[in-house]
């Protein structure tokens, strides 16, 4: 299944297998799902690749696959290790308008991304 091997991936660190096996699935005309693709955003959270996960959560909107709290908690997060508060507080008012539930890991993330710009 696709979901493990990304989701294993995103746990050892290879972000960029996990971009490899998304595109893949692309490739075989195997859609991606929401479990999917938090684990690509995650696993580049992990890796501080912040752009490739912002880029990841652009791709779900676009494909119409639902983003929900583990979604933008971990773009969130990616962007605190970049020092992206602006981009962080983006994702919490779009998280808002999409109705998408806020908890604790992700009020946690925005403030810490706003504690770390000064």
């Amino acid at each position: 299944r696709s979901d493990a091997s990304i989701s294993a991936c995103e746990k050892c660190g290879q972000w960029e297998k996990a971009l490899h096996l998304l595109s893949g699935m692309a490739g075989r005309k195997v859609e991606s799902n929401t479990i999917t693709l938090n684990a690509a955003i995650s696993s580049c959270e992990k890796a501080g690749e912040w752009e490739q996960a912002l880029q990841l959560l652009t791709a779900m909107a676009r494909s119409n696959v639902e983003c929900d709290t583990i979604t933008f908690s971990a773009a969130i997060s990616a962007c605190v290790k970049a020092e992206g508060w602006k981009n962080a507080l983006h994702l919490l008012t779009s998280m808002a308008q999409r109705k998408v539930d806020c908890n604790s890991v992700t009020c946690n993330a925005v403030i810490s991304a706003c504690e770390k710009s000064g």
